[in-house]
């Protein structure tokens, strides 16, 4: 059985939904307590979602944690890399940590506090673990309710990710409000066809 690094005064920062072509990706930063008992976390893609959904409360329940988002706008007119390091900029401010292990190979710039990069980190530290897990859980459930205000697209079962669904469903409805324009399949489905009368 791993375990996982436990760095109580420090933070941890991941996010979820870099990959998608539509809806928001959302960062979080969490602080664990030196008390709190890590067993069974893990990156949230090695989860269940009912695992993960337990321990996103438990983590909620005595943590201290933030979860910031951007929006696809922000992911369009930044680029998908720079707005996940701006949302995850922001959830590590409001948590205000010492020190802060990030997932990934790259830091955020302009972070207060010091800072390291950790690649697979959210499969080695804990905290990194519970905020991927936080992220993850988050963005599911804001992506569930997008499936009812845009129904067609199956948002609430593909997440956003480009799935043989979600590709079709875009080629016959077109892009909807939470599309990244950026984001070449959406792009494509934007063009008008063309036809040609002979």
């Amino acid at each position: 059985m791993k375990v996982l690094l436990h760095h109580p005064d420090a933070a941890g920062a991941d996010e979820a939904g870099r990959g998608p072509l539509a809806g928001p990706v959302v960062a979080a930063a969490v602080i664990l307590r030196c008390d709190f008992d890590i067993a069974g976390l893990d990156d949230s893609k090695r989860l269940d979602a009912a695992t993960r959904e337990a321990l996103a409360e438990r983590i909620k329940a005595s943590s201290v944690y933030a979860i910031e988002a951007a929006d696809p706008d922000e992911i369009d007119r930044l680029n998908i890399l720079h707005a996940s390091m701006a949302a995850m900029a922001r959830a590590i401010a409001r948590v205000s940590p010492p020190k802060v292990y990030v997932d990934g190979n790259r830091l955020p710039p302009g972070l207060g506090c010091e800072a390291e990069a950790v690649v697979k980190g959210d499969g080695k530290i804990a905290c990194i673990a519970a905020a991927s897990i936080l992220a993850k859980v988050t963005r599911d459930r804001m992506m569930v309710e997008m499936g009812t205000r845009y129904p067609g697209y199956g948002f609430e079962r593909h997440f956003g990710y480009p799935t043989p669904e979600h590709l079709a469903a875009l080629r016959s409805l077109g892009p909807c409000p939470i599309h990244r324009r950026s984001f070449a399949p959406v792009q494509e489905a934007s063009q008008p066809c063309l036809t040609f009368e002979i």
